[in-house]
């Protein structure tokens, strides 16, 4: 009985069932005379050494130890563009359309909103100089930005988990076009 030389298995065949390294019948047969030659009978093999359940178990593949195909696209929304950027980044979540597509559109959407937060802090530094009003129209902008975004943040959350594509009017094409 021929054993693998990588991992020490039993071979049955022309390469071993548990990790596809090839067994040459050639470099087996050569050892085997050559042992034979020298003590004048057949040595038998030394045996496997051994391994720990652990080391013994394959690898699970990727697509069992990732996220489901709607967690992730959920995900892409919970940090912005941290995670718009990291699934983008990682190999199983990058292959997907519908990831990539909620990646994308987490990251153009934060890009916009940043765009938002200038230009509603520039229209509040010009509202400012008004004595009370400019005051409580500066914090009822800001109010009402971030209300909106909160609101949009956890529609986009609940839509992309429930394996919705909703595509948002400027990012959203942006978005398509790059997945």
């Amino acid at each position: 009985m021929a054993f693998c030389t990588n991992c020490g298995s039993d071979v049955q065949g022309r390469f071993c069932a548990k990790c596809g390294t090839p067994v040459g019948s050639d470099a087996g047969a050569s050892g085997t005379s050559s042992e034979s030659a020298s003590s004048g009978s057949a040595a038998p093999p030394p045996p496997p050494p051994a391994y720990s359940g652990a080391a013994a178990t394959a690898p699970p593949s990727a697509q069992a130890a990732g996220l489901e195909e709607n967690l992730a696209c959920a995900l892409c929304y919970v940090l912005g563009l941290l995670t718009g950027i990291l699934f983008l980044v990682l190999a199983p979540y990058n292959q997907n359309r519908l990831v990539r597509f909620h990646a994308f559109q987490s990251i153009f959407l934060n890009i916009a909103w940043i765009a938002v937060y200038i230009v509603i802090s520039i229209v509040s530094v010009i509202l400012l100089p008004i004595p009370v009003l400019g005051f409580v129209l500066s914090v009822l902008l800001h109010l009402a930005a971030g209300l909106g975004a909160f609101i949009l943040w956890l529609m986009l959350m609940y839509k992309a988990y429930n394996k919705e594509r909703w595509v948002l009017p400027l990012v959203g094409p942006l978005a398509e076009k790059q997945a």
